[in-house]
């Protein structure tokens, strides 16, 4: 019995020696390179494996009340397939109102999928699955817990994503729960975004849907109602990506590494989880200390995890010191991923800043070429900066002891946050 005791204590020291202290990957660039060139698009196009791909439509919905409308128009309107990936899914008002058009859809002969992530849909899933099923639709669990899966189980679809009819496509941050919508008597509700996009991409973001619903089913989608031909529909030039932890090195990072070492001019970030690992840290460093305006919004004290918040602004004293400026949004919980260098490229979608997006989670971001979307993001960025903190380097020093000390612990969560 003692020798199964330690072998015991083994695992579980080697398990969490792996989780905490793997070495993380180095990430740099060769040589510099103009994120503004057309060089530069020819490189991340071979290092991401995708194509950059002109004649699409992008609209930005702006916070649940402009977002939420707009894809249930989307699915009301459906008439072949709707293809959809949701890693949030929380009961109430919101997952009702979506349950109910799915549902509708499927009742008039509409085929509906639909994957869920086990941990963000878990206490909802079954209630949401059960009226779908009997509608109709047709419903996939991702990544449930059971022994076979035990070794995945830090793997989640982080994905949330929205397809109908094979030609209009919903992309951003935002899963189906109700503090997207509207605030109640202690909480405002979060500041988040979806893009609806319409062109040839449209197919890749269907592509990555069917991915998981494979991986979920064994089902390979081939319909000629669900792939519609790649026709343009408008004037910007964009492709969409996907990671997962197949690969350590996943795209997603590459992506975020080579846009911000690639500015010339500005970088400004929005990320709910702002744990970037000491690679991206470096990276954040050398741009600012090039000269490139680099600016970062976080939130405050709304923030949903107020550990992963500790962590954090345990590491804003080497990015400030370089000139990164780093703002906490003050009115509630922002949600909001994105990246815009140059005024020019935007990357939108599920990727936070962190580790567990990086190496553990499946993401999806839109990645667009167009400076009159990056002028609409930066709006919202702007407006979001007048509602936010600056965190100054002075008042940084001054932050409490007990700060301070929680913080000293609570870089474990940089491994898995």
């Amino acid at each position: 019995m003692e020798y199964l005791t330690i072998i015991g204590a083994a695992f579980i020291a080697w398990l969490i020696l792996v989780m905490l202290f793997t070495p993380h990957i180095p990430y740099h660039i060769e040589r510099e390179i103009d994120a503004t060139s057309d060089y530069f698009v020819h490189v991340l196009e071979s290092t991401c494996q995708t194509r950059l791909e002109n004649g699409n439509k992008v609209e930005i919905f702006t916070d649940g009340p402009a977002f939420y409308p707009a894809m249930l128009e989307a699915i009301s309107g459906a008439r072949e397939t709707i293809n959809m990936e949701c890693y949030i899914v929380h009961k109430g008002e919101v997952r009702d109102r979506f349950v109910e058009a799915l549902a509708e859809r499927g009742r008039a002969g509409v085929r509906v999928t639909l994957v869920m992530d086990a941990i963000g849909s878990f206490g909802a899933f079954h209630s949401t699955a059960k009226p779908l099923r009997q509608a109709g639709c047709h419903v996939q669990q991702y990544q449930g817990i059971s022994w076979h899966r035990l070794a995945r189980l830090n793997n989640r679809t982080h994905r949330e994503l929205l397809v109908v009819d094979g030609r209009v496509a919903f992309i951003g941050g935002a899963g189906l729960a109700d503090w997207w919508l509207k605030s109640t008597r202690r909480k405002r509700a979060w500041r988040d975004m979806m893009a609806r996009v319409e062109g040839p991409v449209v197919a890749t973001i269907l592509g990555i849907v069917a991915e998981n619903w494979l991986e979920c089913g064994g089902e390979i989608l081939t319909g000629p109602d669900v792939y519609k031909p790649r026709a343009k529909v408008g004037p910007t030039a964009a492709f969409a990506l996907k990671s997962s932890p197949a690969d350590r090195a996943t795209v997603s990072r590459i992506l975020f590494q080579m846009l911000t070492e690639g500015a010339t001019r500005s970088v400004r970030i929005a990320t709910p989880y702002f744990l970037p690992d000491k690679a991206f840290r470096r990276a954040l460093i050398r741009t600012a200390t090039r000269g490139v305006e680099v600016s970062v919004v976080v939130p405050g004290r709304h923030a949903d995890q107020r550990w992963v918040r500790l962590a954090s602004r345990r590491m804003y004293g080497q990015l400030l010191k370089s000139g990164v400026r780093i703002f906490e949004f003050n009115p509630s919980m922002t949600h909001v991923k994105m990246l815009v260098v140059d005024d020019l490229w935007s990357a939108i979608g599920t990727t936070n800043l962190d580790n567990r997006s990086f190496e553990h989670n499946d993401e999806a971001n839109l990645v667009i070429r167009d400076k009159t979307i990056a002028q609409r993001l930066v709006k919202d960025f702007d407006a979001d900066i007048a509602k936010s903190r600056e965190i100054l380097p002075a008042a940084w020093k001054r932050r409490p002891l007990w700060e301070k000390l929680v913080g000293s612990v609570a870089w474990i969560l940089e491994r898995q946050q």
